[in-house]
């Protein structure tokens, strides 16, 4: 739909300007006749031009961080009595991020043409998750909205600590990595051609070792063929991502992640903290079992573990507790399945569920530290060996020459 800003007087005479969504002028006008306004003026919005900014802040989507921001400050706002149009004006002013202000755009438009807040955040799936939509869903029915609003901020606020923790881990692993392909790259593109040169001087590559032929055929194909190299793995790249998109590829997919020695069960705690940190925040936001489930399978990003809680669902929906077949899918730890037990009993579910979440991001940073510690030193070990083959490689034919000479 366009956006057509308009001018109005109201019932009283006061001019009013804005802007307001729709397919086109007439129906534009019918819904501000209906409103009470009488239009003076109404045009459509020129579309802006989009910048390389723009072009990237979409790529990027909107941070948890903006997110964070915008929940507690919608909290605050609709605690002080504020009404919701209100309160997404003052929001549309603050908020500097370009996606997140259009959003906050369009949402507060919706909410001025008669939608409720849930129905107009669900249309932007790209920025509000199913998680969310669902929370405010039911802080509207419960009245509750504002409560609901500090607990999204505290979920993402507790989601972004835990992504930060394993980037910084893997920070100066990648950087190490990096430096290594770069070192290598250099061995190959620029040292070895000259000791070549210098080879073929003495006589050309007939007599010279079995490891400084291998170095230096694979120089040749590192600069005659690196755009055949190039494209290949741009095809592979698409092709597997293309795999990876359908279904029974995805399931594959997250299989293989579960199944990696070292990273496997890194994967499993991730899972298993994002699954109780969602279910504890829909559960104690009141949202009902059967469809916070729902959400959760959606929100924990693994097919496989999706799979099981669906399973889960069915079970709850014959009459069983949610422990039984928790236990019963072989995908959730004992300890988690004890505490879920505990939490139905005592009825305090959504408190045991934030302390499993909470000992699981333990667990996580507590992994990915011993992962980190174990990779530097292999890497560099590794990284050793390769640049002191292709050192060896090239000092061979020299060691031979000076033992002839000798």
């Amino acid at each position: 739909m366009a956006v057509f800003e308009y001018t109005a007087r109201d019932s009283a005479g006061k001019v009013l300007a804005g802007s307001l969504e729709g397919d086109n002028e007439a129906i534009v006008a019918q819904k501000l006749w209906d409103m009470g306004f009488f239009v003076t003026n109404l045009r459509r919005q020129r579309a802006q031009s989009a910048n390389i900014e723009d072009i990237f802040a979409r790529w990027r989507g909107v941070p948890l961080k903006e997110l964070v921001v915008f929940s507690r400050q919608f909290a605050t706002m609709v605690s002080a009595g504020l009404s919701l149009v209100r309160t997404l004006s003052i929001l549309e002013d603050q908020v500097t991020h370009a996606i997140l202000k259009e959003t906050i755009r369009q949402v507060r438009v919706d909410v001025e043409g008669g939608s409720t807040l849930s129905a107009a955040l669900a249309k932007h799936p790209r920025v509000f998750s199913n998680l969310y939509v669902n929370m405010v869903r039911a802080g509207e029915a419960g009245g509750v909205l504002d409560d609901v609003l500090l607990r999204l901020a505290t979920f993402l606020e507790k989601e972004m600590a835990l992504r930060h923790k394993i980037k910084s881990a893997m920070t100066y692993p990648a950087l190490l990595f990096v430096a290594a392909l770069g070192a290598l790259l250099f061995m190959t593109i620029v040292i070895i051609p000259q000791f070549a040169d210098f080879f073929k001087q003495l006589g050309g590559n007939a007599a010279l070792p079995i490891p400084t032929q291998i170095a230096l055929l694979v120089s040749v194909l590192i600069r005659r063929f690196w755009w055949l190299g190039l494209l290949v793995m741009i095809g592979l790249t698409m092709a597997v991502r293309r795999y990876v998109r359908t279904k029974a590829g995805r399931e594959q997919y997250d299989r293989l992640k579960l199944r990696l020695p070292l990273l496997g069960p890194l994967v499993k705690k991730i899972i298993v903290a994002r699954f109780s940190r969602t279910f504890g925040t829909l559960v104690s936001s009141g949202v009902p079992i059967m469809r916070a489930l729902e959400v959760v399978a959606q929100a924990i990003d693994n097919s496989v573990l999706g799979q099981a809680v669906e399973s889960i669902r069915s079970s709850i929906r014959e009459g069983e507790s949610i422990a039984i077949p928790l236990g019963a899918s072989g995908m959730f730890p004992l300890m988690v399945v004890q505490m879920v037990r505990v939490g139905e009993e005592t009825g305090a579910l959504d408190t045991m569920l934030n302390k499993v979440a909470d000992f699981y991001d333990g667990e996580v940073e507590a992994t990915v530290n011993s992962l980190t510690s174990i990779l530097e030193p292999v890497m560099i070990v590794g990284m050793g060996a390769v640049i002191g083959s292709l050192l060896l490689a090239m000092y061979l034919p020299i060691f031979g020459l000076a033992n002839a000479i000798k």
